[in-house]
């Protein structure tokens, strides 16, 4: 079978929501009834087939083809399948998604990978603030699962995350791992001010020397052993994240003013 191709055939003026098109709700429908699935546009609902043109057969894998910043929620709630993006994805992708893979060759809006509990998404491109964060009005972020980018990442990186892995090839904003609660992050090059701000627990790698605030504490240099089973994980992933061997690492932790236990390794 094909995959199912959702290809945008005009510029949008306002935000669609593309919640409803994830694999595991389309994957047992014909083309008939998925071209009659209303999406939120604006105030508006429009029609699937009035926004994309439908092509081929297998829900289990979409494509959406000529993709836009406006197209929000796509992968929202996703449980099973692939969705790749050929072109750039609006904010929320990703959101409490607990299975299956996403790809966007393109940039990515606020808010990716929301509540996640599971799965793989991968950002070719650049993602904007709150990757892996809380949305507003709850108390944890991401909470399993792996996100790899490719290109930068804004603010409030992994802000109240409490599981899961986040591997920026890039340069990270300000507040990175602000009040993380527990997982992974990494970062192969800069970030901004404000650092582990509120952080209580989880790990924070780097390749270069972050400047950080007060509470901070700089434990000096150590040679940590389990640190090469973490570094042996990076190798099933395509990054060159993948290439880093050394166990050498200066430590500090924090945040010292919310009691945290967090650490940030940076890589000698």
């Amino acid at each position: 079978m094909t995959m199912l191709r959702l290809t945008l055939k005009t510029k949008l003026q306002q935000r669609l929501d593309c919640s409803p098109l994830t694999p595991c709700k389309l994957a047992d429908l014909s083309l008939a009834e998925i071209a009659a699935i209303p999406l939120y546009y604006g105030k508006k609902r429009l029609r699937v087939d009035e926004v994309f043109t439908i092509s081929g057969e297998n829900g289990l894998h979409i494509v959406f083809e000529n993709s836009s910043a406006k197209l929000d929620c796509i992968g929202e709630l996703m449980q099973s399948g692939t969705i790749t993006i050929h072109g750039d994805a609006g904010a929320q992708l990703g959101f409490k998604m607990s299975n299956g893979s996403i790809t966007c060759t393109g940039n990515v809006g606020d808010f990716a990978a929301s509540a996640m509990t599971n799965g793989f998404i991968t950002v070719h491109g650049d993602v904007g603030d709150f990757l892996g964060a809380a949305i507003i009005g709850e108390r944890k972020g991401m909470r399993g699962g792996t996100v790899i980018v490719k290109g930068n990442a804004g603010d409030r990186l992994g802000d109240q995350m409490r599981r899961g892995l986040i591997l920026v090839e890039g340069n990270v904003g300000n507040y990175c791992a602000s009040r993380l609660i527990a997982g992974t992050i990494g970062v192969l090059g800069s970030i901004g001010n404000y650092s582990a701000y509120g952080m209580r627990r989880g790990t924070l790698l780097l390749l270069a020397q972050p400047t950080l605030h007060a509470t901070i504490q700089d434990c000096g240099m150590h040679t940590l052993p389990y640190l090469n089973l973490l570094l042996k994980s990076f190798q099933q992933f395509d990054t060159p994240f993948n290439q880093l061997t050394s166990q050498r690492v200066q430590r500090f932790v924090g945040d010292l003013a919310a009691n945290g236990n967090g650490e940030i390794l940076v890589i000698k």
